[in-house]
């Protein structure tokens, strides 16, 4: 059995990928992509696999995209860190549905659903409008504010007031226009599933920020770009090389 893996995150394609060899040795998998454009171009020029596990919030977009663009021809089971992506679209499409971090025993539980249900070889006729139509409905409602502890007190922040999140001393911030700093539970990975993908972006391990808070850009070696941010920040903020060309793409809204 063939499998392509569309996801963007390197610890959990990793992980990823342990698990499916513990559970299903016999599994090829064919490829790793991180990127909605990249998993078009894969599908317009390649055989489709017999299954395609897909996160959903990848680094330049929400994987419905690839819908918009390539008709799948065989089976997906999603994989996100979030449960608010019209769950019942999934099942009525036969279509499996994995939160994260995708557990051995649910992945063991979907890829036996996948062979009984396709063992025979045929290619599947899938639907999937339905999905689409649900999941139009949902796509760019991310959430809006975010709750703050420190000490007793509980406050929440609108997420449109927050100029960028980053870390530090392994401690997670939020830096909002106002000049404010809070620790905020999430980590990186996990903010990146709650923020608009349009106004947000992870230029790196570190660092997401809003477009309204880039100040200047300077290219600092041919594929590495350094920001300027306002409100100012201490630490140095750079565009990692793997995220450069995607960063390209989200300045100009694609």
């Amino acid at each position: 059995m063939n499998v392509l893996l569309i996801e963007d995150e390197e610890p959990a394609s990793t992980r990823l990928k342990k698990l499916l060899a513990s559970v299903s040795p016999e599994l090829t998998v064919l490829e790793t992509l991180v990127s909605v454009k990249s998993a078009i171009e894969w599908l317009t020029h390649h055989h489709h696999p017999d299954l395609i596990i897909m996160d959903i919030q990848l680094s330049d977009g929400i994987s419905f995209d690839i819908f918009n663009e390539v008709e799948i021809k065989c089976p997906v089971i999603f994989t996100t860190a979030y449960d608010q992506y019209a769950l019942q679209a999934f099942k009525v499409n036969s279509v499996d549905y994995l939160l994260k971090p995708v557990k051995s025993e649910e992945l063991k539980t979907a890829l036996d659903k996948y062979k009984k249900r396709f063992s025979d070889k045929t290619s599947p006729e899938i639907d999937y409008s339905v999905l689409l139509s649900a999941l139009s409905k949902n796509k760019g409602e991310y959430q809006k504010r975010i709750v703050i502890r420190y000490g007793e007190i509980i406050k929440t922040v609108e997420i449109a007031d927050v100029a960028y999140f980053y870390t530090e001393s392994k401690i997670n911030f939020l830096y909002t226009f106002k000049n404010q700093r809070f620790s905020v539970d999430h980590n990186l990975d996990e903010l990146e599933h709650i923020l608009n993908p349009k106004e947000y972006f992870r230029i790196n391990r570190q660092f997401i920020v809003n477009i309204k808070a880039i100040d200047k850009m300077v290219t600092v070696s041919k594929s590495r770009v350094k920001l300027t941010l306002n409100p100012p920040c201490e630490i140095e903020t750079i565009v990692s090389t793997e995220r450069s060309s995607y960063f390209k793409d989200w300045l100009t809204g694609q």
